[in-house]
């Protein structure tokens, strides 16, 4: 990968609707070599996909929790039968395993503290393995971003 590549990564963060000939405009190319490179670097896996980004405020969803969740045990079998289980939530819009005093650290997004008291009682703490939830909440968005450093 070259800085060109890098370019054109740089402008498909800030708009994934331009078209080829819109990014090698911007990047310098003409449009069937930049649209080859587009190609190579989804082929590479380096662009994973494109999406619609929504506005979750927008949308009524103004709680943010993160919670750290702690597993009573560690083998395979519950670690894979929790993973299962985060990924069937749709309000759990991010989930890491860490290392420290948490297990795993989950990002929910919600229309209001009910609904994730709610969450909390009848899923989180049901869900295969969990000791323990920690949950903050987030006061406001300093920043949000989906594009990443190059």
């Amino acid at each position: 990968m070259d800085e060109t590549d890098r370019k054109i990564l740089s402008v498909l963060q800030q708009d994934a609707d331009l078209s080829a000939a819109q990014v090698a405009e911007k990047v310098g190319l003409s449009t069937t070599p930049c649209w080859r490179r587009i190609r190579r670097l989804e082929a590479d896996g380096i662009i994973a996909g494109r999406a619609v980004l929504l506005n979750a405020k927008a949308l009524g969803l103004t709680v943010n929790v993160y919670a750290d969740i702690r597993l009573r045990q560690h083998d395979e079998d519950t670690l894979l039968a929790f993973e299962a289980a985060i990924a069937r939530l749709p309000q759990i819009v991010e989930c890491f395993s860490v290392s420290g005093e948490s297990d795993y650290i989950v990002r929910i997004i919600t229309d209001s503290i009910e609904t994730y008291e709610w969450l909390l009682k009848k899923m989180l703490l049901h869900m295969p393995g969990v000791a323990s939830v920690n949950s903050r909440f987030a006061l406001g968005c300093v920043k949000m971003t989906t594009a990443l450093p190059l």
